[in-house]
């Protein structure tokens, strides 16, 4: 009784703490602050020097998400949670960004859960973290009408399926643009679940990774079991999995972790940001999604798929915008439009 009245007391003080820094704090505003499902008010913590994610734009359209939490290695605590799927949220629904690169300040990525500070509102933290939706996800209100039935094909790509815990993650596969990660320092555990849900994985040779929710007795829960058997064999997932290891960027390239390893991999993914952009925004988003719902998918559900998404994009003005400037016609691209996608009994 001593030990739990001791443990709700040290709570007790964190949150008035944690409460008394809000409302002294000037910088917040309507904008730090984020309505959910249901109406829950998510706080993202943006005080001067208590920031979690830095959003700039180094260039038109290509977003910047930097973890901002040097000085722990940008590990993941409550805030930090909250701020890394309201920011993913946000830029979902913005239709200027054309690619995100996302990145860590200091001198990792990110080094996965913040253990002690999760463990000192144990309770309170783990439903949050664990309970769906988050509040984050976008609604897919046509699938949700339809019920769970398995045979119902419109696409989970754009459904609040994820917790927190995984939309940290799983978000970033929910954006119709490119995301790519900027991976150097250290990527563990969680931080790597992160990484492996953007689209592309640039990776300093030396940088350490590792699935290291073994060290603490448990599984990787966010996402990991979709973005892991997308990238490698479920022997390699099995064998980093169970045994935590760390690995070097040059060994998690040869494995298929990362898309490649570069001496600067923001130089590179700037680079490679800026060719795509070159691009049509609704051909780049629709090969996202063709991708990402048919690389596991039934045969006659990727050729139906390949189908709607191209009738879509035939005769549009991007698709013309793109097609002039193979003679030289510099066209402007209109904002990235929305696909509408239908199972076969609704065509």
């Amino acid at each position: 009784k001593i030990f739990e009245n001791k443990l709700a007391m040290r709570a007790i003080c964190q949150q008035f703490k944690q409460f008394h820094s809000i409302r002294k704090c000037p910088s917040l505003t309507k904008n730090d602050v984020s309505v959910g499902k249901k109406g829950m008010q998510f706080v993202s913590f943006s005080t001067s020097d208590d920031k979690r994610i830095e959003l700039s734009y180094i260039s038109d359209g290509i977003a910047k998400v930097e973890l901002s939490r040097p000085s722990k290695l940008n590990s993941l605590d409550m805030p930090m949670f909250e701020a890394i799927a309201s920011t993913a949220s946000k830029l979902r629904e913005d239709r200027s960004v054309r690619a995100v690169l996302l990145c860590g300040s200091g001198r990792a990525f990110c080094t996965g859960l913040d253990v002690k500070s999760i463990m000192s509102s144990a309770f309170k933290n783990s439903s949050r973290l664990l309970s769906r939706p988050s509040g984050y996800g976008k609604q897919n209100t046509e699938q949700i009408s339809k019920g769970n039935d398995e045979n119902n094909e419109i696409g989970s790509y754009e459904s609040a399926v994820g917790n927190l815990a995984q939309d940290v993650a799983y978000l970033w596969r929910d954006l119709p643009v490119p995301v790519i990660a900027i991976l150097h320092g250290m990527c563990y555990g969680g931080g790597l679940q992160i990484a492996l849900g953007a689209d592309m994985r640039f990776s300093t040779p030396d940088c350490q990774l590792s699935v290291m929710e073994s060290k603490w007795g448990l599984i990787p829960d966010m996402s990991g079991s979709i973005t892991l058997r997308e990238l490698v064999r479920i022997d390699v997932a099995k064998e980093l999995t169970m045994t935590g290891k760390v690995i070097s960027g040059t060994e998690a390239a040869e494995l298929g972790l990362v898309t490649r390893c570069v001496d600067d991999p923001m130089k590179e993914a700037i680079q490679v940001a800026k060719q795509i952009c070159e691009r049509s925004p609704d051909s780049v988003a629709a090969t996202k999604r063709l991708f990402q719902e048919t690389w596991v998918a039934p045969e006659q559900r990727c050729l139906n798929l390949e189908t709607q998404l191209q009738r879509q994009l035939l005769a549009s003005w991007n698709q013309g915008a793109a097609s002039a400037r193979n003679f030289g016609w510099n066209m402007p691209y209109a904002k990235r439009k929305e696909f509408s996608i239908m199972d076969e009994e609704e065509k």
